[in-house]
């Protein structure tokens, strides 16, 4: 229920003592209270309600008793060791790391009860503010005035009775607690007290008598829900004809399942039940109780306390009298209730922050993301047009000059604007690598956001998409920059096209710089170059002989020159064989490299701020274990 908080202008908290009680309800001099008090037949006075009942009541109301007490009223409730200071600084920061990712509904609650629990501890200590709370007709009022010893509340058949809530108080010192609730003070009373040890144990109380939570009037209902939320403890008065009503257990007892130990449910008017018929109904308001899930406090264990009476009679009266008496002595009431209001905050907070499953990325989720975005750079190409510049490289290289002079001749013959469009990376290829990156992208945030909770799933999902942004483009610089080290070569011209490169999702190898050379390669270049002057060689001996110059003898040149035609492919064959390892190896180190860039780029614009996302939500996950860790009510 959402409460209203009214607080008065800090009377009880420690500014100095409180005004003196008058006999009507407010507050008023004490120099006035003494010339009425000499006044002949002059009796106490609270107003209409008391005009009422003074034919039907014999005693006459306490008058106040003096305020001498002028100690400061502030005292830290929460006692030393207790574990609602850190759930409620838990809580504290719950919200403050939550604020930026959770709707302000989410954490509305929670800012109530840290607003109340700090409204509490600022109030006094001594004091424990108890409501009695019940329908039409249940007899409340009654038992308020019968736990009194005064007709301070009025009772009778009119219905609603009670239109507002009236506050009586067992000791000074209390303003500050019922400012809070708004009660004026020509509504709180003091209880006639006979000094018996009953009436000592209740120093302290404060009681507080609600109207009826079924009232016709809406005014009155807004007015027992709000002081509901801020009273310490709670007496529900039932009858045994409306205690199994339905507004009473959906609306009321269900939902404040969780503050059974600061609850009071009360069977009152027993007088009109025969035999044993109160027994039964007892026993069945219980079962109605553990239904709603409320706790009961039987047998030592923490919980609801159920008990009946009548407070027309006085029988059991005095029970509940004892029993609140040593509740109030205990002074752990505040704290039982704010701890309580914690829990339900928690449990609303809780499908917010509990997660099903271990939510986050792992290696695989990392790696199938490095493959995805490798993929759309183009990495396993590059490293393959790597390997075969190397290869290419190596055949320029040891290669018979014939065949090389044919390479060039070739490759003239060849339009300039044919390699230009070569190089140009069709639309269509693009959108296909930009839709590879959205993929990836998709895939490892739906990896990272399994088992999240909504709205810390939905905030990795914004730093993902947010991340990607621009993602496709900062591939295509990267790679570009991750093939300038093993690029294509200046000496390129004669070979086949270049394939298209600068663009994601085409290959990334461009640059100014040759591949390095085996140690091998300049004596293969000798060898190539003596099986290239073994066949001039041998061609000038043979020419030489047919034009007559030299001595005839055809088979020695043509020796020479077989050897120089066969040595020469064969030199070139064996320089490729030699040269397919270092070939490989030289296109997985491109691959390698454009596989890390695109990883980095990733990495860094995509898997950190997804990471930061999931720590943050770690955080506050544990955070939130420690609001719940040391719950007193077991929700």
């Amino acid at each position: 229920m959402t409460a209203v908080t009214d607080e008065g202008p800090g009377r009880g908290q420690g500014e100095g003592p409180e005004p003196e009680w008058s006999p009507d309800g407010g507050s008023a001099p004490r120099e006035g209270l003494e010339k009425d008090r000499d006044r002949p037949g002059r009796g106490w006075d609270d107003g209409l309600i008391a005009r009422r009942a003074a034919g039907a009541v014999p005693q006459e109301a306490p008058e106040a008793a003096p305020d001498d007490d002028v100690r400061p009223q502030v005292e830290a409730y929460v006692p030393s060791g207790s574990p609602l200071s850190p759930r409620l600084d838990a809580l504290r920061e719950l919200v403050g790391l939550s604020r930026a990712r959770l709707d302000r509904t989410d954490l509305a609650e929670a800012g109530r009860v840290l607003d109340e629990a700090a409204a509490r501890q600022r109030l006094s200590s001594r004091h424990t503010v108890v409501a009695i709370a019940g329908a039409s007709g249940s007899g409340k009022s009654t038992l308020f005035n019968s736990l009194a010893g005064a007709q301070i509340s009025e009772a009778g058949l009119r219905r609603p009775t009670t239109s507002a809530p009236i506050a009586c108080s067992w000791t000074d010192g209390a303003a500050g607690l019922l400012d809070r609730l708004a009660i004026p003070g020509r509504l709180r009373r003091r209880p006639q007290q006979s000094g018996t040890r009953a009436d000592e144990a209740l120093q302290g109380l404060v009681l507080v008598d609600l109207p009826d939570h079924d009232s016709a009037a809406a005014g009155h209902r807004e007015q027992v829900d709000r002081v509901l939320a801020l009273v310490d403890a709670v007496v529900w008065v039932v009858d045994p004809e409306k205690y199994a009503d339905a507004a009473l257990h959906e609306r009321y007892l269900r939902p404040l399942a969780g503050h059974a130990e600061v609850t009071f449910v009360v069977l009152n008017q027993i007088d009109r039940l025969p035999g044993e018929a109160a027994d039964q109904v007892l026993d069945d308001l219980r079962r109605l109780l553990d239904e709603d899930g409320m706790a009961l406090g039987e047998h030592g264990e923490p919980g609801a306390t159920v008990l009946s009476l009548s407070a027309l009679t006085g029988d059991g009266v005095g029970e509940l009298r004892e029993l609140l008496g040593r509740f109030v002595q205990e002074r752990t009431a505040a704290t039982r209730r704010l701890s309580a209001d914690v829990d339900a905050a928690a449990a609303r907070l809780r499908p917010v922050y509990v997660a099903e499953g271990r939510p986050g990325l792992g290696e695989r989720a990392r790696e199938e993301f490095t493959d995805r975005l490798a993929a759309a750079v183009g990495a396993a190409a590059a490293g393959e047009a790597a390997e075969r510049e190397w290869r290419r490289n190596a055949g320029r290289a040891c290669g018979t000059p014939w065949l090389r002079l044919w390479r060039w001749y070739e490759s003239t013959r060849q339009p300039r604007n044919l390699d230009r469009t070569a190089l140009t990376t069709p639309p269509e290829e693009q959108l296909t690598a930009r839709q590879r990156v959205e993929q990836a992208v998709r895939t490892v945030a739906d990896d990272a956001v399994d088992g999240l909770p909504g709205p810390w799933a939905q905030a990795v999902r914004e730093a993902a998409v947010h991340g990607a942004q621009g993602l496709p483009e900062a591939l295509d610089e990267l790679a570009e920059r991750a093939g300038a080290a093993p690029g294509r070569g200046a000496d390129t011209a004669g070979d086949e096209p270049a394939e298209p490169g600068g663009r994601t999702g085409a290959h990334p190898v461009r640059g100014g710089g040759k591949p390095p050379r085996p140690a091998w390669w300049p004596a293969a270049v000798l060898a190539q170059v003596a099986m290239t002057l073994l066949q001039i060689l041998g061609g000038l001996w043979l020419i030489g002989q047919i034009i007559g110059v030299l001595e005839p003898g055809l088979l020695t040149p043509a020796l020479v020159m077989l050897a120089g035609i066969i040595g020469g492919p064969l030199v070139e064959w064996s320089c490729a064989a030699a040269a397919r390892g270092p070939a490989r190896r030289y296109g997985q180190e491109a691959e390698r490299r454009l596989r890390e860039a695109a990883a980095a780029c990733g990495r860094a614009r995509v898997l950190d701020p997804v990471a930061a996302e999931l720590v943050r939500y770690r955080e506050v996950r544990e955070r939130y274990v420690a609001v719940t860790e040391f719950s007193t009510t077991g929700s």
